[in-house]
């Protein structure tokens, strides 16, 4: 007498293999990040050819240079800079944070935050290099009110105590966060 087996099926086996797939799926949707990241790159290679040439107006024109217009150059290379070190931060920490890892890890080179990277500390670093180039704007700004209207001036001060503003609010949300999680665990 044979006796017939029956095949058991999970009912859900179907669902389950779609899910699987869907989130599959949305997970390999980060690497659609990656072109942003070699973008950025390329935008950094822009202001690496803009601080050159804006360097090379200064030395060839030191001469004829008054201490004012230097020192509107020199914030203007600085902004550069500033800018340019933004860009490095959101490519590597972005690309770190929503991607993949680097691998850099004890590399000589790698910068010292990212050894403790997350969403929270790049948002910190970004903020603060933003109210930085803002900054530096604002410098340019007064070292040229004369020849600014007034309304200019003042919207560039609201401007710039939006972004402080905003930095603060940003910290103590990050700090409510963090103290609320660790009292969880």
């Amino acid at each position: 007498m044979a006796t017939e087996q029956k095949e058991i099926t999970d009912p859900c086996a179907k669902y389950n293999e779609q899910a699987s797939f869907l989130s599959k799926t949305i997970f390999a949707s980060r690497w659609l990040q990656v072109p942003i990241y070699l973008g950025l790159i390329v935008v950094q290679g822009i202001y690496a050819y803009k601080f050159m040439k804006d360097l090379w107006y200064l030395i060839i024109n030191l001469n004829e240079m008054d201490a004012k217009t230097i020192m509107l150059a020199v914030l203007n290379l600085i902004d550069v800079v500033m800018i340019a070190n933004l860009l490095v931060m959101v490519t590597l920490g972005g690309y770190e944070i929503f991607v993949s890892k680097l691998g850099t890890k004890n590399h000589p080179d790698q910068p010292e935050w990212m050894n403790h990277v997350n969403a929270t500390v790049l948002k910190v670093k970004l903020s603060m290099s933003i109210i930085s180039i803002s900054s530096v704007y604002l410098l340019q700004t007064f070292v040229n009110a004369s020849k600014l209207p007034e309304k200019t001036i003042m919207w560039e001060v609201i401007i710039h105590i939006t972004f402080l503003i905003s930095a603060i609010a940003m910290a103590y949300t990050d700090k409510i966060l963090y103290s609320t999680s660790h009292k969880n665990h």
